[in-house]
């Protein structure tokens, strides 16, 4: 396979496995929906994607590609944390939590690791299906 084709499947791996996330989050009516978790994971692809067939040269870290998104994605999630009226009332961390783990899904996918890509979007929709346990 060429290697755009290669980059190019990449991407669209990511684009679906990120749209099979957001699609429930979606359903759900949370606020981190479909596009927004489309886009988290293409974007996470895209950068892992230019960094390994634009920057794969020697001596050039794509790691740090890695390390960049989990930063960036961070500071996106966190803007969907809420503080309650009391200290116990925090509300957004499952969402946050599905942009962060989202953003992961993307890098494996642009990374070429599909098998584990699919299993890890499998994983994560079924545990946004498990019913919330009230306390």
């Amino acid at each position: 396979m060429s290697p755009w084709a290669e980059a190019i499947l990449r991407v669209l791996l990511a684009v679906a496995l990120g749209a099979g996330i957001g699609y429930q989050r979606e359903r759900a009516g949370k606020a981190a929906g479909l596009r927004t978790l489309v886009l988290v994971a293409t974007g996470a692809a895209l950068f892992t994607v230019v960094s390994i067939f634009g920057f794969g040269v020697e001596g050039v870290d794509i790691s740090r590609v890695a390390a960049g998104v989990v930063v960036g994605v961070g500071f996106l999630g966190a803007g969907v944390i809420l503080r309650g009226r009391s200290e116990e009332e925090v509300a957004g961390l499952t969402t946050a939590a599905t942009i962060w783990v989202t953003a992961g899904v993307g890098l494996a996918a642009g990374a070429g690791l599909y098998l584990v890509a699919v299993i890890a979007t499998v994983i994560v929709v079924g545990i946004l299906l498990l019913p919330k346990i009230r306390g």
